[in-house]
């Protein structure tokens, strides 16, 4: 049976996530990180609220409030496949980046939402990349 994705609903919490195919990298230096955060910035612009995010080497997390129904899914769709194109071409390969579709889970109360944010802002000291928060830079952390 086919994937299928839980469809958003507007002014909702969402976790969504994702990772590199085979837990391989999806970003490979810093301008990697840059880029795709832009373009989430540009294709979230009036569509979703970016709460919180963390990218990791490997994979990423994004705490997001989208306006309407149904925008996650449009959203993520073009950020994954703009992204994969945009690396696959500067790195001159090809195939899957990600490991599959995103994955995007409802944050059911406040106190799940507290719990999360810290959970991802925690990710590059639990991983060993930094020894505080505030030294990641490609999280909100210091937002």
């Amino acid at each position: 049976m086919p994937y299928r994705l839980n469809p958003s609903y507007a002014n909702q919490f969402y976790h969504i996530y994702n990772r590199g195919n085979n837990r391989e990298n999806i970003f490979f230096e810093s301008r990697n990180y840059l880029y795709f955060l832009q373009r989430l910035l540009e294709i979230f612009n009036n569509k979703i609220d970016l709460i919180a995010y963390c990218l990791m080497p490997n994979h990423y997390h994004l705490t997001v409030i989208p306006l309407n129904d149904g925008e996650i899914e449009k959203a993520m769709q073009k950020i994954s496949t703009g992204y994969t194109r945009a690396i696959n071409k500067s790195l001159n390969r090809t195939g899957h980046l990600f490991s599959g579709r995103y994955k995007s889970k409802l944050i059911p109360d406040d106190n799940y939402l507290i719990h999360l944010v810290r959970y991802i802002h925690l990710n590059p000291v639990r991983a060993g990349l930094v020894d505080r928060l505030e030294d990641w830079e490609f999280s909100s952390y210091r937002e």
